[in-house]
């Protein structure tokens, strides 16, 4: 497993010195959620949400993984959070088909349909995943360069909370569809998916030349503890 989990890491941290060294020290340990709650709401506090938020607005490259993690999993306790937010559009582009290359027109839509989509939702990775490549093949590598830092980071954010081997160690998202982007990320394409009471989804993947890999663990606890808290009608 822990070969396996450096090789995640080199996957998901293959563009940026910064991000590959990161990646190499990462720890990943269950996360303490009501330490980050606290701290988040705390105006005192280096993890300050509204102070985390408008670093990684502004393209802070500073922010490393500490921030990172508060960042995401503290999200989960802000006011307009929603983990089954619609999206502002149907996606037109597969994600999972990252070798298509796209039109200068498909490029220029995917642009401005993604931003509009991450100012509703600031961590729609898929639609991350989707303006990055569009950016790239415009030849707005810097502008890609910042994009690809931020999704590194948060998906290091998601790795960090585990070994998604099983459910004590399983990988904590705040939105389902992290789960599928992180796992294309990793080169892999979801075989199965299947919910586990009370809380956990095991996912099994296959490779590039379609061979079985097993699977991983996630645990979306308390993603629906926040939203069954703010829709109890739905209960």
């Amino acid at each position: 497993m822990r070969i396996l989990l450096s090789i995640i890491l080199s996957v998901i941290v293959s563009s940026g010195a910064a991000a590959q060294s990161a990646g190499k020290q990462l720890k990943r340990e269950k996360p303490d959620l009501e330490k980050i709650r606290l701290e988040t709401l705390d105006s005192k506090s280096p993890y300050y949400y509204p102070r985390l938020m408008k670093k990684f607005q502004r393209n802070d490259t500073l922010m490393k993984i500490d921030k990172y993690r508060h960042l995401y999993l503290g999200y989960m306790f802000q006011e307009d959070y929603n983990p089954y937010r619609s999206s502002q559009r149907d996606i037109q582009y597969n994600v999972l088909d990252r070798s298509r290359k796209l039109t200068r027109q498909e490029c220029d839509s995917v642009i401005m349909y993604a931003e509009k989509a991450l100012a509703d939702n600031p961590f729609n990775l898929g639609e991350m995943v989707m303006l990055i490549k569009a950016l790239r093949e415009k030849g707005k590598n810097n502008l890609a360069n910042i994009w690809q830092y931020k999704l590194n980071y948060l998906l290091m954010a998601i790795v960090s909370t585990g070994t998604g081997e099983d459910e004590e160690n399983a990988w904590y998202v705040i939105e389902p569809q992290h789960e599928y982007v992180l796992l294309n990320m990793m080169d892999y394409s979801v075989a199965d998916h299947v919910f586990y009471d009370p809380s956990y989804e095991y996912i099994t993947v296959k490779d590039s030349s379609g061979k079985q890999r097993g699977g991983f663990y996630f645990n979306i606890g308390p993603l629906l503890q926040e939203y069954y808290r703010k829709h109890p009608d739905e209960l």
